[in-house]
């Protein structure tokens, strides 16, 4: 059973799959897929027993006595201790009785029924929380108006005896148990009830229909749903009670004749089955009046069954097949009233004949042409179709809500038009080029939503309206009506975002303005300094959005006004300052103002309502706060100031905020400055109108140590408990899983499949969608460019900009989007309700978490691999919230040119929130630089350009072969342009000798390697594995960081008898055009004494902070970049890398602290420590000086390079990890 479940799951591999059978977490998983039964010994939640002290009445009359007391169902039922075999027991019905507690006598309650006469009955308990726990039970059932018993999710193979006591009993739910038939308490005695009249079996597995049911005649509702009943027995005509039948999620295809007896049935539900057309027993039921089929197999509609259903009012034939409607006769049908006929397939759709329909649902179908009566028609539901013509006769003069948003319509219908009652009008993501003068002038209307279409218009407005709300998003506006404001008094919502508007009309005629506005939502126009004037005319504004305009000032004067705002967005303008008057706006409790060129704190710290401040990229230098925060405060951005220097007093003060996000000063290193030279990324969250953020990200750019990358996002919609999990977990799983294997579709879906497993407990009822995104190097074909794979859950996407396009990467898991989905999901009979979620829970097919919603959520994710090349310019990842608000080209669109992936990431979340999103909203920008252009190789002689865009002039013979692999991306790498390069592993434990001097041949001279970088690796000579977190070497590797094979240590690598722990990069060079040290490495030096000057050169060991590493370079006074250290910074230096051998190869080797742990990995610590300082042994001063002698003395006196002859006396200062 285990390894079926896991195969399911999406374990392919038998090897694994029994791997993970043995896992101890799975348990938190297998109990919803193979939950035992409960025994009737461990049911303390519905069952309290036990012997205590009680006393009957409430005069002292009565005296203590030792009963069985038992609370069960709806009664408390006494029992002598000897005689509770016998049935001599007192029943105490609770139904709306009361349970107090006795002040006279400790840890007792009294219990007493309804009614004035009704009987008392005083029970003492040992202890305090063995009272508390009865009277907390007996709360519940004295609580209830009804005699309800829940049952449900016990694992119950039958009910306990007691309850058999508590005959009142006109509810009992047992969902979700594993009843059986012929038991004691079981199905075949619940006949017992005398007063049934409701009864709850659904998910129960029974697979045959207890036939003794059909004798509870009191029976009015009963839910049989979910249990793999394949057909009916006869004998339920007997239940001429029954008015409500639900018996969905079956596997029924006929209904027997016996069930047209049922004359009292009034709601049957049959949906989730396998009718492939409407049963002819439903034509029986004279009183039948809701029919509900959806999830079936019908592909025809034929309306004359439902008119010979004199009855029926509500027919519900969702997420069928059905593809067309027959009439047999021309009679119409004056009954049915509300149908729905979502996520079908129609084409056309004709329902004139039903004379009475006053509600229809028709969305997600393929309709280009729709017909409807309109004599009792109310409202009326067509999204997302194709609709090209809507024709409604006669007018709907009953007509109040209309929606054919995303389809297909030029123009508004002229009934629309002449409907006078309608109030909600949503023709959003159409066509239309003009709003009739009729529509906007209306006297009923009040919801006006018709953005994302062309209209470039609005007419004049001639007469008051009483509209509420306008939508006029994405359009092609460049005014709005002068009389807009003056006539719609109202109007309290508005959004013209994404226009071309210039100017805004004004808002008064005469000295008072009367204008209701609260919301206004301007973002993405060409408003100039010139429109702010006008918001002065709105005096009630709460919101206000003006991101993505061309403001420069606005002035103190105005904003002094609008006392009422509460939400602010002034980002992507041209702002220098926030006026101070916005102290004035009291009730403001969020301010957003990145990507401006504000340089001034704005005075917004002593607003008493203040909780959350986004003032990133901008030019801060400094922030003026007080002694004291408001204590509202919970969120501040602070990210993308360069300029901005924060004591650490102001840190102190700033310690309260919930969240703080400020720029933690970069560090030149090896690591970043490879990864920084293909990609860098920017993130963005918003909670919105919601009081907590549920989406989380992942980011790690120098992904095990190498030159690699992982981004993710997690979208827990409303929990944010798993979102955090994952985000903390997913990266060492992914770095786990791709030690195992090299192939993409493995090594991602058992990511996924693993992480599902690891929420434990947690994700037994919560889920989370999920994105996954790694950048890599093909293993396979190591001199490759880099490789993305993709693999995602739920609604979380990723986008591609490539050449300026969007390239979608992802799968949206669920039910509207992916028709397969559906498919398997009413397959394995899930309910789908009529808001399109699985069980009413969520509307994702496949996610991680929500265990015990399985088989129909799943954790298989969807994966998709591409390389990636020079035309690849972004990489875009976001939750459901950002692309529903945002098409994936406008996306792209917006921030192809923006430079700063931060910036990017923060319009993108700006931008969805001005267009409607008030959920949770996530964006991650990613700027790719991974083509031709970032390639620094030297290959056959020929030098490529750059980063910098440098060439080299040397020319490259005769490479010889490296002896090793190389690091952890499979990269085996040398740095040679009068420089040479070791990269020496972290853990191997390697020692070298000094037996062997530097030859003191001229580096030009020499025969050197073809130089590589991360986009054309070198070739490697044998398989390298990547190491896991514990980073170990494997047995090929000998002691002193050579091959096995290999005889002789490295020439020029000094010993000390010490093991080398960290990475250690040492250049002993000389040459033209040598770049001088980066400022953000850190430095120290040793001066040695005068007796030991070498000549005027002046040295530095250097340490990179993110590797362990040390650099001697040459100073000079005008040294300039050559392209070995431009390639030096620019390359990621390899963890597990083992120096190959050559001749001109001059290194020394020193040994560094123990690493710290970094992602499975090992980093130097980022401060330099005192014991850091090297201290050059007093016999070993010489050598280092001859090693650096030796190059230049045999180019002799001719060949002295013109800076040597300018250069100063130094001493040598020396500056390593020890």
């Amino acid at each position: 059973m285990v390894y079926e479940y896991l195969g399911s799951l999406g374990f392919e591999d038998p090897v694994r799959i029994q791997e993970e059978a043995t896992n101890p977490d799975l348990s938190c998983m297998i109990r919803f897929y193979g939950e035992k039964p409960c025994q009737m010994d461990h049911l303390d939640r519905i069952l309290l027993s036990g012997v205590y002290t009680v006393r009957k009445g409430k005069t002292q009359l009565h005296k203590w006595a030792e009963r069985l007391v038992v609370l069960c169902g709806t009664c408390l039922i006494v029992s002598s201790v000897k005689d509770c075999q016998t049935g001599k027991m007192h029943i105490l019905p609770l139904v709306g009785g009361k349970v107090e507690e006795l002040k006279r006598r400790q840890h007792s309650l009294a219990f007493s029924s309804a009614g004035a006469q009704a009987p008392t009955y005083h029970v003492c308990f040992e202890s305090l929380a063995e009272c508390q726990r009865w009277h907390r039970q007996a709360s519940k059932v004295v609580s209830q108006r009804i005699s309800t018993v829940d049952l449900s999710c016990y694992s119950l193979e039958e009910v306990p005896e007691h309850l058999f006591y508590s005959q009142d009993i006109t509810y009992l739910n047992l969902r979700h148990n594993f009843m059986q038939l012929e038991r004691p308490g079981g199905l075949d005695c619940l006949y017992r009830f005398s007063q049934l009249k409701g009864l709850n079996l659904s998910h129960n597995k029974l697979g045959l229909f207890p036939i003794l049911l059909c004798e509870i005649s009191t029976l009015t509702e009963l839910n049989l749903s979910c249990n793999g009943f394949h057909e009916l027995p006869g004998q339920i005509g007997n239940l001429l009670n029954l008015q409500t039948l639900c018996l969905d999620g079956n596997f029924l295809t006929t209904l027997p004749e016996e069930l047209g007896n049922l004359q009292q049935l009034s709601t049957l539900g049959l949906s989730f089955n396998n009718f492939s057309q409407i049963p002819e027993a439903c034509v029986k039921l004279t009183m039948l009046e809701k029919l509900a089929m959806a999830g079936n197999q019908l592909e025809v509609l034929n309306l004359g069954v439902l008119n010979r259903m004199k009855h029926i009012r509500h027919v519900d034939f969702r997420l069928n097949n059905l593809k067309k409607t027959v009439i047999d006769n021309l009679e119409g049908n004056k009954h049915v009233t509300h149908v729905d006929l979502r996520d079908n397939q129609l084409t056309d759709l004709d329902l004139s004949s039903l004379g009475n329909l006053q509600q229809l649902h028709c969305e997600r179908n393929q309709l280009r042409d729709l017909t409807l009566s309109g004599f009792t028609l109310r409202a009326l539901c067509a999204n997302s179709n194709r609709l090209t013509t809507v024709n409604v006769y006669p007018v709907p003069s009953l007509l109040t809500s209309l929606e054919l948003s995303r389809n297909q319509l030029e123009y508004v219908p002229d009934w629309v038009c002449e409907s006078k009652k309608i109030e909600v009008l949503d023709m959003s993501y159409n066509l239309l080029t003009e709003i009739p003068i009729r529509i906007l002038s209306s006297l009923s209307l009040r919801k006006l939503m018709v953005g994302h279409n062309h209209v470039q218009s609005l007419p004049v407005l001639l007469e008051h309206i009483p509209l509420e709300v306008l939508d006029l998003q994405h359009n092609l506006l460049a005014r709005l009506p002068d009389t807009l404001f003056s006539k719609a008094l109202n109007l309290r919502y508005l959004n013209a975002s994404a226009n071309s508007l210039e100017s805004l009309p004004s808002a008064c005629t005469g000295e008072e303005s009367l204008s209701m506005l609260q919301l206004l939502y301007l973002t993405s126009n060409q408003l100039t300094d010139q429109c702010i004037p006008v918001l002065v005319g709105h005096p009630h504004l709460r919101i206000l959005h003006l991101a993505d305009n061309q403001l420069q000032t606005f002035p103190a004067s105005k904003l002094n006004k609008l006392e009422h705002l509460e939400e602010l967005n002034l980002s992507g303008n041209k702002l220098k300052t926030i006026p101070t008057t916005i102290a004035n706006c009291k009730q403001l409790h969020t301010l957003v103002a990145h990507s401006n060129n504000i340089s001034v704190f704005p005075e917004i710290l002593h607003l008493p309502q203040i909780q959350f401040v986004d003032l990133s990229c901008n030019d801060l230098t400094e922030i003026l706060i007080p002694e004291a925060l408001p204590p509202t405060l919970q969120d501040l951005d602070l990210t993308g100031n360069t300029n901005l220097v924060l004591e650490h007093k102001t840190l102190d003060i700033f310690s309260h905020i919930t969240t703080l996000k400020i720029d933690q000063k970069p560090l030149l290193t090896a690591d970043s400055a490879g990864a920084s030279t293909f990609w860098s990324h920017g993130l963005a969250e918003m909670a919105g109108q919601r009081n907590k953020l549920c989406v989380s990200a992942l980011a790690v750019e120098n992904f095990a140590e190498g030159v690699e990358a992982v981004y993710g996002m997690f979208d827990g919609d409303r929990n944010e408990e798993l979102p955090r999990l994952l985000q903390c977990t997913m990266a060492d799983v992914l770095l786990e899983e791709v030690q195992q294997s090299a192939v993409d579709t493995v090594f991602m879906a058992n990511t996924f499949l693993v992480s599902h497993r690891k929420l434990g407990m947690a994700g037994q009822k919560l889920g989370s969608s999920a994105l996954l995104c790694y950048v890599r190097h093909d293993t396979a074909d190591p001199t490759s460019s880099f490789t993305l794979t993709v693999a995602n859950v739920g609604t979380c996407q990723a986008v591609l900009c490539r050449n300026g396009q969007p390239l979608p990467l992802s799968r949206v898991f669920s039910l509207e989007h992916c028709p397969e989905e559906l498919k398997r999901v009413k397959e394995q009979k899930a309910i789908i309700t009529e808001d399109n979620k699985v069980n009413g829970v969520t509307c994702c097919t496949r996610m991680l978490g929500c265990t015990y919603l399985y088989p129909w959520v799943l954790p298989k994710p969807h994966i998709y691999s591409l390389p990636l090349t020079v035309q690849d310019e972004l990489l875009i990842l976001g939750n459901k919230a950002l692309w529903e608000h945002l098409s994936y080209l406008e996306a792209v669109t917006a921030v192809r040119h923006v430079h700063d992936p931060l910036a990017a990431a923060k319009k993108l979340c700006t931008l969805a929130q001005s267009y409607g999103c008030q959920d949770n909203v996530g964006a991650m920008v990613i700027c790719l630089n991974v083509g031709q252009d970032g390639c620094t190789c030297e290959v056959n002689g020929l030098s490529l350009p750059g980063p910098g865009g440098f060439a080299s002039t040397t020319t490259v013979k005769d490479a010889p072969k490296p002896t090793t692999p190389s690091s952890s991306s499979g990269i085996a790498s040398e740095f040679s342009s009068e420089m040479s390069t070791s990269e020496v592993s972290s853990e191997v434990g390697s020692t070298a000798s000094d037996e062997h001097n530097a030859t003191g041949l001229d580096a030009s001279l020499m025969p050197r390697p073809e130089r590589r970088c991360s986009l054309h690796p070198m070739p490697t000579l044998g398989i390298f594995q990547r190491q896991p977190s514990c980073a170990t070497f494997s047995s090929n590797q000998s002691d002193n960081g050579l091959d096995s094979d290999d005889d002789q240590p490295v020439e020029g690598v000094i010993t000390n008898g010490s093991k080398v722990e960290v990475e250690v990069d040492i250049h002993c060079c000389r040459g033209k055009g040598l770049e001088a040290s980066p400022p953000a490495l850190e430095e120290t030096s040793l001066t040695l004494g005068p007796e030991e000057d070498s000549g005027g050169l002046f040295f530095r060991f250097q340490r990179q902070n993110s590797v362990s590493c040390a650099v001697l370079l040459p100073v000079s006074r005008e040294l300039q970049k050559s392209p070995s250290t431009s390639c030096l910074y620019g390359k990621k230096l390899s963890n597990g890398s083992v120096v190959p051998l050559e001749d001109s190869l001059n290194l020394i080797e020193v040994a560094t602290e123990a690493p710290k742990k970094k992602t499975g990995y090992f980093c130097a610590p980022a401060q330099l420590e005192p014991e850091d300082q090297l201290i050059v042994p007093h016999d070993l001063e010489e050598e280092v000086k001859e090693q650096l002698k030796h190059p230049q003395d045999a180019r002799g006196g001719a060949d002295t390079e013109p800076w040597e002859e300018d250069r100063v006396d130094h001493s040598e200062e020396f500056d390593t990890a020890l």
